[in-house]
C-alpha cells in the first residue's frame, strides 16, 4: 500500500526539492486560515508544500473544544470543504491529508466525541494548550507559579488524555516548555517529571498511537524539538512503534521547515520509519 501510495503521487517531477537529503519528506502538523492563528489559506499551505517536494501534508487547523468562542461545525464544515477543494487540485501530486488538532479534549470529551463521530477526517492530533479553566501557556505569568506543579498537573493530564485515546499522534509533549524554558529562561530539570512521562510512553506504545516529533521549536530560543531527542529515544526504548513529525507551521512559507531534522532525530532514535495517517489508520514510510 505504500508503494502505491507512493507510485500515485508524482513527487519528484518538475520540482524544486531544495537540496533536501531525504525522498520521504511529509508535514503532520500545519496550520491554515481556519486556525485563530493561522495566516494562510489550505491552498497556500499546499503550493509551499508541493514545490518543496513534499509527499503528503497534513492540515490540521486549531480545535481548542473548550474554548468559549470555538464553532465545532463552522470550523469543521469549511476547513473540510477547503481540504477537499486542495485534494482535487493536487490529486496525484500531493496526498492532502483531512486532519484537525484536537485541543484540551479530555476537559471536553462528549464535544470531542460527537465531532469525531460527526466529521470524518484522517488524522487526529492530541494535545493540551492550557490546564482546565487557566489561560494558555503562552499567557501565563510564571512568576506567579510552582513551575513543577504546572508541569506535574500537565502531565498528569496528558496521561489522562493517552488513557482517553481519541487522536491518533499526542503532538508537542514538552509544550510548556517553549515559555517556561525558551522565552522565561527558567531552569527545569525534566527528571522530576520522568515517572509519568514514561507512563505516557508506555500508553502510546500498548495503544498504538504517535508520538510526534515537533519541530517548531527548532526556530525559537529553545533550539530543539518537542519532545527532545532524548525522549524520542526514551519512546522507543519502552516499546513506541509510531512517530510523525510535523513543522507546525502558521505560514505557507514555514510548511516541512525542520523536518528534516524531525526524520534525523526519528533515525537516530532507533525507528526505520515516520508514520502517516489515513482514515485514522497508520501507514509506514522508510526514512530515506
Amino acid at each position: 500500500m505504500v508503494e502505491y501510495f507512493i507510485n500515485n503521487c508524482n513527487i519528484r517531477k518538475g520540482r524544486c526539492r531544495n537540496s533536501l537529503k531525504y525522498k520521504n519528506i511529509t508535514d503532520m502538523h500545519t496550520h491554515s486560515i481556519h486556525s485563530f492563528d493561522g495566516n494562510d489559506s489550505c491552498l497556500a499551505l499546499c503550493d509551499s508544500a508541493y514545490q518543496k517536494g513534499t509527499l503528503a501534508l497534513a492540515i490540521t487547523d486549531h480545535c481548542d473544544i473548550d474554548g468559549e468562542d470555538i464553532n465545532v461545525d463552522t470550523l469543521c464544515q469549511s476547513q473540510l470543504a477547503d481540504i477537499e477543494e486542495c485534494s482535487r487540485k493536487y490529486h496525484k501530486k500531493l496526498k492532502v491529508l483531512k486532519g484537525l488538532e484536537i485541543g484540551q479534549g479530555i476537559y471536553r470529551r462528549e464535544e470531542t466525541e460527537r465531532l469525531l463521530d460527526t466529521y470524518s477526517y484522517d488524522f487526529i492530533l492530541g494535545s493540551l494548550h492550557n490546564l482546565e479553566n487557566k489561560q494558555d501557556f503562552y499567557f501565563l505569568d510564571y512568576s506567579k507559579y510552582d513551575v513543577y506543579s504546572l508541569l506535574g498537573k500537565y502531565f498528569d493530564d496528558l496521561l489522562c488524555l493517552c488513557e482517553w485515546g481519541a487522536f491518533d499522534s499526542l503532538a508537542h509533549l514538552t509544550y510548556p516548555l517553549r515559555y517556561i524554558v525558551a522565552r522565561e529562561k527558567i531552569n527545569v530539570d525534566m527528571s522530576k517529571c520522568s515517572d509519568v512521562i514514561d507512563e505516557i510512553f508506555l500508553l502510546l506504545a500498548k495503544n498504538d498511537k504517535a508520538l510526534e516529533i515537533n519541530t517548531s521549536g527548532l526556530f525559537m530560543d529553545m533550539h530543539d524539538t518537542l519532545p527532545n531527542i532524548s525522549l524520542v529515544k526514551r519512546f522507543k526504548q519502552l516499546g513506541g512503534k509510531f512517530v510523525t513529525i510535523g513543522s507546525d507551521s502558521h505560514y505557507a512559507k514555514k510548511v516541512c521547515c525542520g523536518i528534516e531534522e524531525g526524520m534525523d532525530i526519528a533515525k537516530e532514535s532507533g525507528f526505520e520509519c515516520i508514520t502517516v495517517f489515513v482514515n485514522r489508520q497508520p501507514m509506514m514510510f522508510p526514512i530515506r
